[in-house]
């Protein structure tokens, strides 16, 4: 059985199975908008099996379409986090994230499975520059997240920190209605969480598998875009990932078989309901 999609930081829930909330987005101006709104659809989801494999699939996915406006808990292009403080130029929000299992293929074969992990933490996001009509917008984020296992009991892996730049712009090039994000940011992890995907313990090690203790630092940079419409009655949105492994300070693990990883993924969903009740929603 292939190895499935590995760690997956910086702003996706249950990782791109699930990659419309990367892409759902509200308008980057004040606007009335529905407390919440909610669909269901079909996409296509490609990618490297984990960060640093040499192999990749491609699946047909669901796409949940999810937004929620509400006054402290906010579903968005960010995935789900909570406003813990607000000014015009920086927030202080909850922030979550996820990676799914990895299952023993080729390279991680006789080793123990990896259990799917989440991640909760804050995040600090300073508005550094918005265009006069709001239809830019460029942010730097800070996401420092703990990281634990989806077990009974769930066991701490260590901590992710996502620091980062985003690019948000609204109606592109006179394209009404289209949003597209960009985003860029270094990975870092401690040793303990690079240790969980990475370390080749001595009792797992083999010829064509050396041991290998996995170090805390530099964990390679993703570059991330991607681009929605919301239509009256549906939604459809593409996403493309590009990471760079090169410098990572678990590069010369045997897990690591190529120096870079990519993903991209394109769905569509039908609206399914909505709130009658309304709020101001500024982005």
């Amino acid at each position: 059985m292939a190895d499935a999609p590995s760690p997956n930081r910086g702003g996706a829930p249950l990782v791109y199975a699930l990659f419309a909330a990367l892409v759902c987005c509200a308008p980057l101006r004040a606007a009335e908008q529905p407390l919440w709104e909610v669909g269901l659809g079909i996409g296509v989801l490609g990618y490297n099996n984990y960060r640093g494999a040499d192999t990749s699939h491609v699946y047909p996915v669901p796409v949940p379409y999810v937004v929620y406006n509400g006054p402290f808990l906010t579903a968005d292009q960010e995935g789900v986090h909570g406003t813990l403080f607000s000014r015009p130029w920086v927030e202080v929000n909850l922030s979550f994230d996820a990676t799914t299992p990895v299952s023993n293929g080729r390279v991680r074969s006789g080793m123990p499975e990896l259990k799917p992990t989440v991640e909760f933490g804050g995040m600090v996001d300073f508005h550094l520059w918005r265009s006069e009509d709001s239809r830019i917008r460029l942010d730097l984020w800070v996401p420092l997240r703990q990281a634990f296992t989806l077990q009974g009991p769930p066991q701490p892996i260590g901590w992710t920190l996502t620091p980062g730049f985003k690019l948000k712009i609204a109606d592109p090039w006179g394209h009404e209605g289209w949003h597209v994000s960009i985003y860029t940011d270094p990975l870092f992890a401690n040793r303990h969480y690079d240790n969980y995907f990475y370390t080749v313990e001595t009792q797992y090690a083999s010829t064509s598998r050396p041991a290998f203790q996995a170090a805390g630092g530099y964990a390679g940079t993703q570059f991330v875009a991607n681009v929605m419409k919301r239509f009256p009655h549906y939604w459809v949105g593409a996403y493309v990932r590009y990471d760079t492994l090169t410098g990572a300070v678990f590069g010369d693990s045997p897990l690591v078989q190529r120096n870079h990883y990519w993903t991209a993924a394109f769905g569509i969903a039908w609206m399914i309901g909505k709130s009658s009740r309304t709020v101001e929603v500024e982005h």
